[in-house]
This record gives structure tokens, sequence and C-alpha cells, in this order.
């Protein structure tokens, strides 16, 4: 089989009103997490322009309400809500999952921490590992049947350059083995993204459903406030 390069007319200055520029979203519904800061705004921005109903999915409710009426005064579109999200927290993933009812056509899991202090969620867990993909995993999971309900839905989930530089340890994916080191952990998580995409992408597609890792690119968001300029200029500690 041979692989076939998509290629598209966008490049680095294009923004997501032009990608989503002449789309006509209406009747559509999307889920977009950690939509109340960052790439996680101009997404759901896009999204609710383009006249899809929109869930903000965010673990500050109050920061979301923010944004919520920023997207709907820009967007002239009512349909844009808020839910409670803690990627980090399994409960509040199954609580998010319970609730949502109906078909779902779009999943762009963006939320994620980024080089943080070694930290541990309650089950032990790694915390960059657990929210970047394994509480997206749970999410994704959970909606299946919302995907598969809407016959063409789309799956997206944030990625990064990082995961080049840092192959899954899958022996000590939490760190118990090793020495933490923040860069390494962060690329591991991208790294399991980006194989989730894969995966999910084929065992999904009989469902209609079309699962895609994307990699942003460098972008000053709040994502970086763990980072510094010595951080970007090297690599993670056991890289190739």
């Amino acid at each position: 089989m041979t692989d076939t390069r998509l290629t598209t007319p966008f490049n680095a200055r294009s923004t997501a009103a032009d990608v989503v520029a002449g789309a006509d979203l209406t009747g559509q519904r999307a889920i977009v997490t950690g939509a109340s800061s960052g790439i996680g705004v101009e997404t759901a921005r896009a999204l609710a322009t383009a006249g899809a109903e929109v869930t903000l999915a965010v673990r500050d409710v109050r920061a979301g309400e923010r944004t919520a009426r920023e997207v709907r005064a820009a967007a002239t579109n009512r349909l844009v809500r808020v839910a409670p999200l803690d990627l980090s927290n399994q409960r509040s993933v199954a609580a998010f999952v319970a609730d949502w009812d109906g078909p779902l056509h779009i999943l762009v899991n963006n939320a994620g921490v980024s080089a943080t202090p070694e930290m541990r969620t309650a089950e032990g867990w790694e915390l960059q590992f657990a929210t970047n993909h394994l509480g997206h995993f749970a999410l994704a999971n959970g909606l299946h049947r919302a995907l598969a309900a809407a016959g063409r839905a789309r799956v997206v989930s944030l990625s990064s350059i990082a995961h080049v530089q840092a192959p899954m340890v899958f022996e000590d994916v939490n760190f118990r083995e090793r020495r933490y080191d923040r860069l390494l952990a962060y690329g591991e998580s991208k790294t399991a993204t980006a194989l989730f995409a894969v995966e999910a992408n084929r065992r999904w597609a009989g469902d209609g459903i079309t699962v895609n890792a994307a990699n942003p690119g460098a972008v000053a968001t709040n994502l970086g406030r763990h980072l510094t300029e010595e951080d970007y200029a090297c690599p993670p500690a056991g890289s190739p």
C-alpha cells in the first residue's frame, strides 16, 4: 500500500478563521477541551463562527464562562456552552461523559499541561501522562458511541514536536524507576497522544470516525508557563 501525502493551501501564517472560511457546520456538535485559554479559545471561536454548537470543556468553569461570552459575541452564535472537565481526574471525565447526550461530530482534545514539576494524580499516575493522554483517552473512548452516532465524526488530538525526542518507555510510563525529567515526561505524553490517534483511527474507521494527531507548532500560550529559554534550546534528557 502506498501512502498518499495530503496537502492543503494553508501555511504557518494561516489562522483558524482561514481554515473554516466558507465551511458550514450548522447542526454539528463539537467539544473543545481546554477552551478557556490559548489555541483552545481560537479553535472554539472558529467552530462557533462556522455555526457549530460548541461545548467548552474546561477545568476552570469561571474562566470558561468568560471565554464563552467572548465567543458568542464574536461568532454571533448562542450555541456555546461550558461544562466542567478535569482531565487529570478520571471521575471528572466519567461525569462529563455521563452528562453528554446525543451525537458528537467533532472532538478536539486540546487541553494539556507541559513541563510541570513532578506531580501525581490520586491514582499515582505522573501528571502530564495522566492529563495529556489518559484523560483524553478515557474521554474519547467514553464518547465513542456519540461519535459513531454522528455518522462522519472527527477527533483531533493535539500532539507536539516533542514526541520526536521521546519514545515511549512502556515499562515505566509513570517515572517510578527513572529519574523524573519534566520535558521527557511531556514528550512521552505526546508520543502516547500520537499513538492513540493512529490506533483509534484504525479501530474506529468502520464507525465513520476519523482520528488525527495535529502538531500546532510553537505557540506562545499559557501552556509554556513552566518552560524557560534553556528548555526550548535543549532536548529532553535521555532523548536520542
